[in-house]
């Protein structure tokens, strides 16, 4: 059931833009991913026209878990495994290695959206788990325009996270997810992952940010290791995600309320947004905050937007209380 892969080289007429068909895919790249990549398919998969998974480095049950929901779904969802060893962001070896090639991350990512065959497609992590409702008004949007034209519909999720013996909150340290970096959008030749020293950059030429809604829970933080066991942190002690899992230990929950009073945009905000493309979608982001989880706790909001049997294979039906 999986296509394997060794020794590719992305060049963008891979991209095959005069064959695509209209629709939406979605693209997902998995390393390690069992705690919750099949609640994050299962809760997607019904809004988009296809899934493509591809996986690498796995030394969980993540094949296992693919190649059976693949059975199940059948050519909606479509496994590769690649092969070459690939550096994890914040790495040296990401820095030093040029986006061409097997072992880059930027070559990895647009593999995965090479295989795409729909005109929209959006980036899919192994621990989104939608919020259903939301992201189906936004997919039913893009089809009743027919696509997203030269925008960027860019989404946000939440950052769920879990003291002991407490209740599920929001991690204060990094509360929102998505700051115009994951989105809609359709593909074109000019349109592909490009390198930078710390990370892979998202598609971005001839786009502009627009802010479509909250349309997941983010679950990296529930995750062992909070989510930063890949990037081989003991072997690049320069790597900024280092720095990030220092900061966890001083991290603590949040609610939703207070949250939004965090990040009611100010005057300031304002003034940024002027200039800024990515300022104008955080203060689009921020302000919609309290529309969408104002007066709520995250139980509530978890059990109001997720649908119990996704809540169930998350392992969050205890937390968000039952609907």
């Amino acid at each position: 059931m999986h296509e394997t892969i060794s020794g590719h080289v992305f060049r963008p007429a891979d991209l095959r833009c005069g064959q695509r068909r209209p629709g939406i895919s979605a693209f997902m790249r998995i390393r390690n991913g069992e705690a919750f990549l099949e609640a994050a398919i299962r809760s997607h998969i019904d809004h988009f026209d296809e899934i493509v998974a591809v996986y690498n480095q796995c030394t969980d049950a993540t094949p296992d878990i693919l190649d059976r929901l693949a059975r199940e779904y059948g050519p909606k969802l479509r496994v590769y495994h690649y092969l070459d060893r690939v550096f994890p962001p914040g790495s040296e070896g990401h820095a030093k290695t040029p986006a061409d090639s097997p072992n880059s991350l930027v070559n990895y990512y647009n593999f995965a959206l090479a295989q795409t065959r729909f005109r929209t497609v959006t980036k899919l992590d192994d621990d989104h788990l939608a919020m259903d409702a939301d992201l189906a008004a936004v997919v039913d949007d893009i089809r009743r325009r027919g696509g997203t034209g030269d925008l960027l519909w860019a989404f946000s999720g939440l950052n769920l996270w879990h003291e002991a013996n407490g209740p599920l909150t929001i991690f204060d340290r990094d509360p929102v997810s998505g700051s115009g970096d994951i989105g809609f959008f359709e593909v074109r030749e000019d349109r592909f992952f490009t390198h930078d020293r710390r990370f892979e950059r998202t598609p971005r030429a001839g786009l502009s940010r627009r802010f479509c809604g909250f349309v997941y829970w983010h679950l990296k933080y529930l995750k062992p290791g909070h989510g930063l066991a890949n990037y081989e942190l003991d072997e690049n002690p320069r790597s900024r995600y280092r720095r990030r899992r220092a900061v966890m230990v001083n991290g603590r929950g949040v609610n939703l309320d207070t949250l939004i009073a965090h990040l009611t945009p100010k005057a300031t905000d304002r003034l940024k947004a002027f200039v800024s493309d990515k300022h104008r979608f955080l203060l689009a982001r921020d302000a919609a905050l309290a529309d969408w989880f104002g007066g709520r706790s995250v139980a509530e909001t978890l059990a109001q937007s997720v649908m119990p049997v996704h809540l169930d294979m998350a392992g969050l039906s205890g937390e968000a209380g039952g609907r």
